[in-house]
């Protein structure tokens, strides 16, 4: 494992092992040269798993990822990827209705045609970022017309959305999470304020019915009228989205001017008091009292420690403060290598340890990379702006 002096010698490394190694070999092995779509998952070799299932929403996160690439100077013609990827949805995931579907086979064949929030999310987060790359016009066409759609067909009552245009008992907060996102990406993008105010939809979601403001926890799950839902193991948290959250309030703030450190410094807090263990990685689900669920540990989770600790830094004001943040950045881009960027071949990554932080998943989702794209893009971002 490379050794770091600060943040910004942990996120240039970060940086350059992308660019030089990961998308350059997704782009490649993970590319499917057949029908220009992607592949779900590469193994530890950096092949391609040829014969399981693909969710059409790996799609749209790998056109997100070359945009966003693209405009960093990380990735070169990365416009040639997303146009490949836009090709591969058009041509094989729309079902009979003439919407993108939700998974198809290892055949490029619609297996399960139903359209998801969570999915489509990322369609938007995607179109978003091609007119921020590439000026395209179209995806910003495509995007009101997704956004026509969602209202018209998946609009939920009491505010928010349903989980798609399928019969569900619950809700959650994860496809409102990234619909967040992506509302203020395109926000970004266009200063169009229809956009922004998209957001604040979701932020009053937030306010009222994800933050359990007694525990200082986000909930997950919810009824159709908003009222939490409560499994077997009551209120099961995930200390990688209260983190995710931390970083998108933030940003939200950034853009309205919205007071968030009522939110975020608790949800900081109890992430990493009820969600971590004693090296800092993050358990997959707890509870609000910190008893684990899940001992098992995802990739993700630790890219969204990074981003978090980085938007924590940059609001702070106390010198000492931020410099603790800063350190828990580094610690964060430290844990990814030492654990989990550490397939045979360089570029590739494994996705989950057991609770004794052993390797239980090598393979490389594809869905990842957004993950790591994006942690590093706010690490490297941020340290500029202190030079």
């Amino acid at each position: 494992m490379p050794e770091f002096k600060n943040l910004n010698d942990a996120a240039t490394h970060f940086v350059s092992w992308l660019s030089e190694h990961a998308l350059p070999l997704w782009a490649s092995n993970g590319l499917d040269t057949k029908t220009g779509g992607s592949f779900e998952k590469l193994n530890s070799q950096g092949q391609p798993d040829t014969q399981c299932d693909r969710r059409v929403r790996v799609n749209y996160r790998q056109m997100f990822v070359y945009a966003m690439a693209n405009e960093k100077g990380w990735f070169d013609n990365g416009e040639r990827v997303v146009d490949s990827l836009q090709t591969f949805i058009n041509t094989h995931a729309k079902n009979d209705k003439g919407q993108f579907a939700h998974l198809l086979n290892a055949n490029c064949q619609i297996i399960d045609s139903k359209q998801d929030t969570y999915d489509l999310a990322f369609y938007l987060l995607a179109c978003a970022w091609r007119y921020r790359a590439f000026n395209d016009q179209s995806a910003l066409t495509a995007a009101d017309a997704m956004m026509e759609h969602i209202d018209t067909h998946i609009k939920g009552i009491k505010g928010g959305w349903f989980e798609g245009d399928f019969n569900s008992n619950l809700r959650r907060q994860n496809p409102h999470m990234h619909l967040f996102e992506t509302f203020m990406a395109l926000y970004s993008a266009t200063k169009n304020a229809k956009w922004l105010a998209r957001a604040g939809e979701v932020f009053t979601l937030f306010q009222t019915h994800f933050f359990d403001e007694d525990k200082g926890v986000l909930l997950e799950y919810f009824n159709a009228d908003w009222s939490p839902q409560f499994g077997t193991h009551g209120k099961i948290i995930e200390a990688g989205h209260m983190l995710e959250w931390v970083w998108l309030l933030h940003e939200y703030q950034q853009l309205t001017g919205s007071p968030v450190t009522q939110y975020t410094d608790i949800l900081y807090k109890n992430a990493i008091a009820y969600g971590s263990d004693v090296t800092g990685l993050l358990f997959d689900e707890c509870n609000e009292k910190g008893q684990i669920i899940k001992a098992t540990k995802r990739c993700w989770p630790i890219t969204e420690l990074l981003k978090a600790s980085v938007a924590q830094a940059n609001a702070e004001s106390d010198p000492y403060i931020k410099a603790l943040y800063e350190q828990k950045a580094q610690d964060a881009i430290e844990l990814l290598f030492k654990y989990y960027l550490t397939g045979d071949v360089l570029g590739t990554y494994c996705d989950q340890l057991d609770e004794n932080n052993n390797v239980i998943v090598a393979e490389s989702p594809a869905s990842t990379l957004y993950h790591l794209v994006v942690a590093a893009n706010e690490a490297i971002t941020y340290c500029k702006s202190r030079r």
